[in-house]
């Protein structure tokens, strides 16, 4: 063993400890990485930046730009909405089928953008109809885990083992060519779960006290022009839009029921919506409801906010243009002393005008303690009290006199972008479509169709550059970007060819039933530990020069080290969705290690004996 390779071997050990108790960030990890492989003379300056520029990173970063184009536009959640027919099936089989739908979206998209879009989606099947989110989220992480294993595009890691196995064989992974193995493991899975669900937690905790599903109260006002006027109340977009509640229909002073989804809309109908910000904008920005403006430079509202369809479309686009694009909203957290404590938002807009309009408050208290004060008045429902925030229309001269005051707190600051319309959600589906199928029939290999596919969704602003550079997760581009240097240290100390002779010495005489099984067995230890992406650069090289040292065909290893990379079940370390779910508070440790663990050792032996199978 040279001082190179033991070089080699400390950097990755510190490595793997830095990972594994969360030492440094990953960015700031990879920044260690570099230094010290060009401190040592490890690589040379032009192979430590090499990541930089490299396709599986480039490819990468083109697919993230495609996953927030989906999600800026409504995509995942358009197709994701379904669910709702799930509310009267048993918990089980809705928890197959939600596995099986978000197994699919992630062979194509993001798994933790599918994550982040079903926690929202669980989150309103738990409010509406009572579906436990327990039994549900962590099926859906390990179902987006193993619907990534089933494409070439599925997850980062089938990129960088085949951007490996190019440099190493000369030979990339095809698209589909593992897709039924990866299917396989899916289904298998679904199956564990299904006989295991019973041990998850039912949880009756709320998911937006964990997560960020900030949800706020809105008082709206049916005006006579209204498209919503004697349209059944079930019909309309309040009852179809999951992410909205209604709270109470208001006429002439008398709640009416709200249970008789036939109930017809009247003019001056008071409405009480409970709905996330998301949806508060898209209403906004679809014209669901309108601001008056007496004078051109002031706000001024005598009424509560107005459910107002635009039926002139020239007419939207001209106010789009003269108010979103200027205005911005606040959200201002109300603090001891504040002077609107105890009004509610009609009296606020009296208090406001003209620098603000109040559009929604968002309660401290849950939406379950907020349902047994319903016989209050919509007035006294809405006051405010200390906890409360309050979310205002404003312009940007005036944010800094609520910056500057005592009594109140500037949470966030969002900016009046317009609302993603059914066109683009559509035609980024489409871009979607586009891309797979340039990449599956190669007509360009995968990194110029993601390439092409994210100059689509600039060029017809399905997504801003802005909003890229705001929800691009930079911190995986620079692990990626110094992880790959630490592969090609690997390669010119000659690591890999070290721990090859060492294994090849071990395996003598073995069977490659064995081989394979250890190799698996491994790399999904070591993934369970660290990063996916960093145990596919550690393990890939080796798992090549293994074969070749063996004289076996290379691609059997190849696909054992990406799936079992991929397989990080029984502990919520290794694989980001799985540490999103468990920072949720909703399942301990041991639920990963039972459910995670059982899945993970059968799929250990079913892969070991089909990727043998392949000798």
């Amino acid at each position: 063993m040279t001082i190179e390779i033991i070089g080699v071997f400390i950097i990755i050990a510190a490595v793997i400890i830095l990972f594994a108790f969360e030492i440094f960030p990953m960015d700031k990890i990879s920044f260690c990485i570099i230094a010290a492989l060009l401190l040592t003379g490890l690589v040379s300056p032009e192979e430590a930046v090499s990541g930089f520029s490299n396709k599986a990173v480039i490819t990468i970063l083109c697919l993230m730009i495609l996953a927030i184009g989906l999600e800026e536009n409504g995509a995942i959640t358009y197709l994701a909405k379904g669910l709702k027919i799930l509310k009267n099936w048993p918990v089980v089989l809705a928890t197959v089928a939600i596995m099986l739908i978000a197994g699919s979206i992630s062979a194509f998209v993001s798994s933790t953008a599918v994550v982040i879009v079903f926690i929202k989606i669980v989150a309103e099947l738990r409010e509406k109809y009572q579906l436990p989110p327990g039994k549900l989220l962590l099926p859906i992480s390990f179902a987006s885990i193993l619907g990534g294993s089933c494409t070439l595009m599925g997850t980062s890691t089938n990129l960088l083992v085949s951007n490996i196995a190019a440099r190493y064989t000369g030979e990339k992974l095809g698209f589909f060519e593992f897709s039924l193995m990866g299917g396989t493991f899916l289904v298998i899975s679904i199956g564990i779960i299904a006989l295991f669900y019973r041990f998850l937690p039912k949880n009756t905790g709320e998911l937006s006290d964990n997560y960020d599903l900030d949800r706020y109260l809105l008082t709206l006002t049916v005006e006579e022009e209204s498209p919503l006027v004697d349209k059944p109340i079930g019909e309309s977009f309040m009852f179809k839009e999951t992410d909205i509640t209604v709270l109470r229909l208001t006429r002439y002073g008398y709640d009416q029921n709200l249970l008789n989804h036939d109930l017809l809309i009247k003019p001056n109908d008071v409405i009480l919506l409970h709905c996330s910000l998301e949806n508060l904008q898209k209403m906004r920005g679809e014209g669901y409801f309108e601001l008056e403006q007496e004078e051109k430079d002031h706000f001024t509202s005598t009424k509560t906010t107005q459910i107002k369809k635009v039926a002139d479309s020239d007419k939207k686009d001209k106010e789009d243009s003269e108010n979103t694009d200027e205005n911005l909203l606040l959200e201002l957290l109300l603090l001891p002393g504040s002077r609107f404590l105890g009004k509610n938002l009609t009296e606020l807009k009296t208090m406001l005008i003209p620098r603000a309009i109040p559009l929604a408050v968002n309660k401290r208290k849950k939406l379950r303690i907020l349902r047994n004060r319903l016989h209050q008045s919509n007035h006294e429902f809405t006051k405010l009290h200390v906890g409360d925030r309050l979310l205002i229309q404003t312009k940007p001269e005036y944010v800094s006199n609520f910056e500057n005051s005592n009594n109140l707190a500037v949470l966030n600051q969002y900016e009046g972008r317009t609302p993603a319309t059914p066109f683009k959600r559509n035609l980024s589906i489409l871009i979607l479509i586009a891309t797979i199928t340039m990449a599956a029939t190669g007509v360009f290999e995968v990194m110029t169709s993601v390439i092409t596919g994210t100059l689509a969704m600039l060029l017809f602003k399905c997504v801003e550059l802005n909003r890229i550079y705001e929800k691009i997760n930079w911190q995986i581009i620079f692990l990626l970007a110094g992880m790959i240097p630490l592969g090609i240290a690997m390669s010119n100390a000659k690591a890999d060819t070290w721990i090859t002779e060492e294994l090849l010495a071990l395996m003598s005489g073995q069977q490659p039933l064995f081989i394979i099984g250890l190799l698996f067995l491994t790399t999904m230890i070591l993934s369970s530990v660290v990063s996916n992406n960093a145990t596919a650069i550690i393990m890939a090289p080796i798992g090549i020069s293994l074969a070749s040292g063996l004289n076996l065909d290379p691609k059997p290893f190849i696909l054992c080290v990406m799936f079992a990379a991929n397989f990080s079940f029984f502990t919520p370390l290794g694989y980001q969705t799985n540490a999103l779910i468990y920072s949720m508070g909703i399942y301990k440790f041991k639920h990963f290690l039972v459910i995670g663990g059982v899945i993970s050792l059968v799929l250990w032996i079913v892969g070991t004996l089909l990727l043998s199978a392949m000798l």
